[in-house]
């Protein structure tokens, strides 16, 4: 995989947590803070971490943000901020911006100026939280956009033996197999023979109402 230069603004949990995790798979990460305490407790995990204000577009060109391929405002609780590093990333030609928002208002905004992507990370954990705690059964799932989701069911005990064909889910709940695990092993799918397992997991991909009913059924 190809590695990127990130230019993440804001390093307080949010941002330090997408800056350490974008390091550790090899790319190169500049950190940036007006916080020289938060700076120096990256400075060794970084490729590079600067302190300096990012609604100061001649900082971001002196600091080489413009030369990064990806820019993430990592600011939430300062929208003044947030709204001008936004516009500062995009105005030195960092070529895709993400941000975080703190509103609706916020991501309103944000969305008005071009940022690429709005995360409303506490509303999304949140939803995803609740999604888990709703069905013991989902492991895990992700939006696509456009109204599709991969969710990942474990197998209960009720479906030890039997095949996958079994659950109808494509007749029933207009959904597809997008894979069935068992531990590290992949096993199954669409229109292959399978024969179930407790824990097993099972991806389909389709619509919330319709993975919502097919997880009931379970």
């Amino acid at each position: 995989m190809t590695k990127a230069t990130f230019a993440v603004i804001g390093l307080s949990t949010f941002g330090s947590v997408v800056a350490k995790e974008l390091e550790r798979f090899g790319n190169h990460v500049i950190g940036v803070d007006i916080d020289e305490a938060k700076v120096g407790a990256h400075s060794e995990h970084l490729s590079q971490a600067l302190i300096f204000d990012a609604r100061d577009d001649g900082a971001m060109r002196e600091a080489g943000i413009d030369q990064c391929e990806v820019g993430l405002v990592a600011i939430g609780s300062n929208i003044e901020t947030s709204i001008l590093a936004a516009i500062n990333l995009k105005t030195v030609g960092v070529k895709k911006v993400w941000a975080k928002a703190g509103s609706k208002n916020h991501h309103r905004i944000l969305s008005k100026l071009g940022v690429d992507r709005v995360i409303r990370a506490e509303k999304e954990v949140g939803q995803h939280v609740a999604q888990m705690l709703n069905n013991p059964l989902i492991r895990d799932y992700v939006s696509l956009g456009n109204g599709l989701h991969i969710v990942n069911f474990t197998v209960p005990e009720s479906l030890e033996g039997k095949e996958l064909s079994d659950l109808s889910y494509a007749e029933d709940y207009d959904l597809r197999c997008l894979g069935v695990m068992r531990g590290t092993e992949f096993i199954g799918r669409d229109g292959e023979a399978c024969t179930l397992q407790k824990d097993d997991l099972i991806l389909m991909l389709g619509r919330r109402s319709e993975l919502r009913d097919f997880a009931g059924s379970l």
